[in-house]
């Protein structure tokens, strides 16, 4: 069995469907960041004709340094904590590389033993370059504020003065971009993180709860409801028996069978 990430037929048959999609650059690297499937939008992106050029390669050597620093800080992240990447708001290039603005979604590949063995990952274009209504990069700064302080208390106001934008004007880009308004944009992250508390650790409702910035145990029970259908409790209940389940599966499939 190959363990590299990228060195299955089903991976193989996922870069060639992304080939068809022009919109999205789609990737797969390993352990050392280096490019083991792209599709052929990545490869013309980065002002290259053929998928050999690319491959075996990595970001720095690929993308201007600022660029390429920010890419390899986000593949790290994801290579260290085995946690994904969703929808960031990142700046990329499109063909003949002209700068544009992208959602970035990475996830980690995992081996047998589930230890992360790679990075897959795709990056989904906003709007084409010349288009009305530009994304300023100042926005990004106040999403990253939102990923790394959602537990403070955080209003539409607040993100869109850490933009320097007009509130009406942050409401629309947020909108466009994330099909979301500012308020539930603030929730779904809240809310994410919540569900990635519950999955991996042992902590209490109403620690996550404040840890999430909601005000008590109530109030993520009520919200988290509300979304999922389940309370956290059930949530995490199912997480940890699905895990258990596939734990156990995999434990049967690596059985070796007797010959009598």
């Amino acid at each position: 069995m190959d363990s590299r990430p990228g060195g299955s037929l089903e991976m193989a048959m996922v870069e060639h469907i992304f080939d068809h999609v022009p919109e999205i650059a789609f990737f797969i690297k390993d352990l050392h960041g280096r490019y083991l499937a792209v599709n052929q939008s990545l490869v013309e992106r980065c002002g290259l004709k053929e998928k050999n050029q690319l491959l075996g390669r990595n970001v720095f050597q690929i993308f201007p340094r600022e660029l390429a620093k920010v890419y390899s800080e986000q593949d790290q992240k994801v290579l260290r904590t085995g946690q994904p990447i969703v929808e960031h708001l990142d700046m990329h290039w499109y063909a003949q590389r002209k700068s544009g603005w992208c959602l970035t979604t990475k996830l980690p590949v995992f081996g047998q033993t589930r230890t992360v063995i790679g990075v897959v990952g795709i990056s989904r274009d906003l709007q084409a370059p010349g288009r009305s209504e530009s994304v300023p990069p100042s926005l990004v700064k106040a999403m990253d504020y939102l990923e790394s302080h959602y537990e403070d208390t955080l209003t539409p106001r607040i993100l869109a003065q850490r933009a320097g934008l007009r509130q009406p004007r942050f409401a629309r880009l947020i909108k466009r971009i994330f099909r979301l308004t500012p308020k539930q944009l603030i929730l779904q992250t809240r809310l994410s993180a919540a569900a990635q508390r519950l999955t991996d650790t042992d902590k209490s409702i109403a620690n996550i709860a404040l840890a999430c910035g909601f005000y008590d145990h109530s109030a993520l029970t009520r919200t988290f409801r509300s979304a999922t259908k389940l309370t956290p409790t059930q949530f995490r209940a199912l997480r940890q028996q699905t895990f258990g389940a596939n734990k156990h599966s995999k434990k049967g499939r690596n059985k070796p069978h007797r010959c009598d």
